[in-house]
């Protein structure tokens, strides 16, 4: 049986050159972010759902169904204040993402998404 410690930290770092402050990183697997990134305050990004799905697998501690998946944010990209990114999610460069959106899915290069779920706005 598998048994994880969570941190607030990464488990695989890879920064380019960014200002991370007041964020939350917790990573099971893999969270890559390039370079020229804001983080805005409040930004939360996750690569794993933390715990199983199953009451009983909760109950039992059992860890090894506990779903994650790389997150990548590419070059220049901008993301506003109390955003969420969810698992598996990449962020193409020079996009932009609203203050407060929970990203669910992939966003394209050159684009703007914002809302919960965040869906496309605009391209830059």
């Amino acid at each position: 049986m598998k048994r994880l410690t969570w941190v607030t930290l990464l488990k695989h770092q890879d920064y380019g050159y960014k200002r991370i402050i007041q964020k939350a990183i917790t990573s099971a697997s893999t969270v890559c972010i390039g370079s020229n990134v804001l983080l805005g305050s409040g930004v939360r990004i996750f690569d794993t759902d933390f715990h199983p799905i199953s009451a009983n697998d909760r109950k039992k501690g059992i860890l090894d169904c506990i779903k994650t998946a790389p997150v990548k944010i590419e070059d220049n990209v901008f993301i506003g204040t109390d955003t969420i990114i969810l698992k598996g999610v990449t962020i193409g460069p020079n996009s932009v993402i609203g203050a407060g959106s929970v990203v669910t899915t992939n966003v394209p290069s050159n684009e703007i998404w914002a809302g919960n779920p965040a869906h496309k706005l605009k391209e830059v």
